[in-house]
């Protein structure tokens, strides 16, 4: 439950739009990444595989990543 997956899509050091797993679909911050945003949350294989996405490479990483901290 603590584990979120985020990705985010940058211009120029902009961010324009990211998915957070734990909103569940994808949020544009200037105009562009608003108009990319829409066309992707209207796409429900898109948003589908974004949100698999933490199962696929969270949750079988996880592990890993805590020994490597540690």
């Amino acid at each position: 439950k603590d584990i979120e997956f985020i990705r985010s899509y940058y211009y120029n050091k902009l961010e324009l739009t990211r998915f957070s797993s734990s909103v569940g679909k994808y949020v544009g911050f200037t105009e562009y990444g608003v108009k990319n945003a829409a066309a992707w949350n209207n796409n429900p294989s898109e948003l589908s595989a974004m949100k698999a996405q933490k199962e696929v490479y969270c949750l079988n990483n996880i592990q890993t990543d805590y020994t490597a901290a540690l």
